[in-house]
């Protein structure tokens, strides 16, 4: 007898209508597609609502079964889903919204140019990314029925402007509900965390060991086997605040996990002293990121280094771009524009200097973690001054290490929070040479012996100075070497030099 072959799909159209959860077209039931605690969560019809998770704990798939439930049992509704970049929700839930979408026979229309999802009924489901807060604006005045914000922790502080002036409102006339999601973070403290703790909100919690669906425990593993296999691999307890973290959704303080370590009460500054200023510009290049741009500045005789001004902007073209460094321009003398020319970058920094007589200089990129830490040093030291309201704080306390992808000799940042003003900062950061001033206070006293040896550098410093001026007036030097003897320029007002085979530059070092 020939063998019947049945496509997949129709089997598992089948296998539902048979279980009852297509009943009738256009629904599924709740109860047969998630487990206790996600039912519980999204049963729940309090008007706010704040959930924290773990990693594998099935939130997000709680946020598309409930908003496709939502939108086809209500008809004529908007609903949004709002994570924190387009991209996200366009790779990591999109996805998700199809496949319940075909499985269950919804008929919802997807649109991928707009990632939204009509449905027969006239309700649709939008997917936005809170990077573009333009475009959650444009929802003002509509009438929406439920709203997600999901990995709630890692958003940025304008969103709690845009949930009251924006979100909040046009949920009134559906009676909606407003539902943020998400992991604790590594500081307990921000719009979401003060959310978990507000009386106002409904709270729920669960973590993937609540979780019955995870692909290992149906090839025999136990969710402990799954925890002790990353207990294993990253050599920690489940002391550990991370573990704690994201395995068992407590708030733990865990600087560490932390790629800047900004103290306000270390780094923070109000007025800019008075001084001699050399400053710097550092460009993070990006489109659907921003173009960041961080003006720093450190001065003669002092060995900190302050971030003065910010820009980040998103979706500008090459002119916008241009416009704005010409203005900061206008407003700084910088020794150095520092761009980071990865992907797209060397072609956007040659056609800028070609059209418009901008010098820059190419990030220096490699050793990124290195030069991290010793920014981090900066930081902890208090040298490095940025004020608490900024940019650079607010994102400080959001980009993490990432521990799944992280070994003991390569540490890698995780991509759940991305900071393009963190970057720029970096980049001109490594151009200052604050470090390199002895302040006034540490400066020896007149003609002793310590005043003696810091005239002597001094003095060599400054023929090395005046050779490299030359090498760059006239063109590379023949390569000699330098004997500097002290004992020569008792006289004079530079040290006499005696030249001897070929010159090194390394006498800079």
């Amino acid at each position: 007898m020939p063998t019947l072959h049945i496509p997949k799909h129709l089997l598992e159209a089948e296998l539902a209508r048979r279980k009852g959860l297509v009943v009738p077209l256009g629904q599924f039931r709740l109860e047969d597609y998630l487990f206790d605690k996600q039912l519980a969560f999204v049963r729940d019809l309090s008007p706010f609502k704040a959930a924290v998770t773990t990693r594998r704990a099935g939130k997000s798939v709680s946020c598309v079964a409930d908003l496709l439930h939502t939108a086809t049992t209500n008809a004529a509704v908007v609903c949004l889903y709002i994570t924190l970049s387009r991209k996200n929700a366009k790779r990591l839930v999109w996805p998700e919204f199809k496949r319940l979408n075909s499985k269950f026979s919804l008929a919802g229309n997807p649109n991928e140019s707009d990632l939204s999802m009509s449905f027969p009924n006239r309700s649709v489901i939008y997917l936005l990314g809170a990077n573009d807060k333009d475009s959650i604006a444009d929802f003002r005045g509509l009438a929406i029925k439920k709203v997600y914000i999901d990995e709630a922790q890692s958003f940025p502080s304008y969103i709690e402007p845009l949930i009251d002036d924006v979100i909040g409102p046009a949920l009134m006339d559906h009676d909606g509900q407003l539902i943020l999601i998400g992991t604790p973070g590594p500081i307990p403290n921000g719009y979401f965390f003060e959310l978990t703790k507000n009386a106002n909100w409904s709270h729920h919690h669960w973590s993937f060991f609540d979780n019955p669906k995870l692909p290992a425990l149906s090839q025999g593993k136990t969710h402990q086997d799954m925890l002790n296999r990353e207990l294993i691999r990253r050599g920690v307890t489940t002391a550990h605040p991370s573990i704690q973290r994201e395995w068992f959704g407590r708030w733990i303080l865990d600087e560490n996990s932390l790629v800047y370590h900004y103290d306000a009460n270390k780094n923070d500054y109000g007025r800019l002293p008075e001084g001699q200023w050399t400053y710097l510009l550092g460009i993070d290049l990006g489109f659907e990121d921003a173009d960041a741009l961080a003006v720093l500045a450190y001065r003669e005789g002092h060995r900190e280094t302050y971030l003065l001004e910010e820009s980040i902007t998103r979706h500008q073209d090459l002119t916008a771009l241009c416009q704005q460094i010409d203005k900061l321009k206008l407003k700084y003398d910088f020794d150095k524009i520092v761009v980071d020319t990865g992907g797209l970058g060397k072609k956007i920094t040659e056609e800028i200097s070609k059209r418009y007589s901008i010098p820059m200089v190419a990030a220096e990129k490699t050793r990124k973690v290195e030069y991290i830490e010793l920014m981090n040093d900066d930081l902890r030291t208090g040298r490095l001054k940025i004020r608490s309201t900024s940019q650079f704080a607010e994102d400080a306390a959001k980009v993490e290490w990432d521990h799944d992808k992280s070994t003991p000799d390569k540490k890698i940042i995780s991509k759940r929070f991305h900071s393009d003003i963190c970057e720029a900062v970096l980049y001109a950061w490594r151009e200052s040479y604050s470090y390199t001033n002895v302040p006034e206070a540490e400066k020896p006293i007149y003609q002793t012996e310590a005043w003696g040896t810091h005239q002597e550098a001094a003095m060599l410093q400054n023929e090395i100075d005046r050779l490299e001026e030359l090498r760059e007036l006239n063109g590379p030097m023949e390569e000699r070497s330098v004997e500097f003897n002290p004992e020569d320029h008792q006289e004079l007002d530079r040290p006499r030099l005696r030249y001897q085979g070929k010159f090194d530059n390394r006498i800079k070092t």
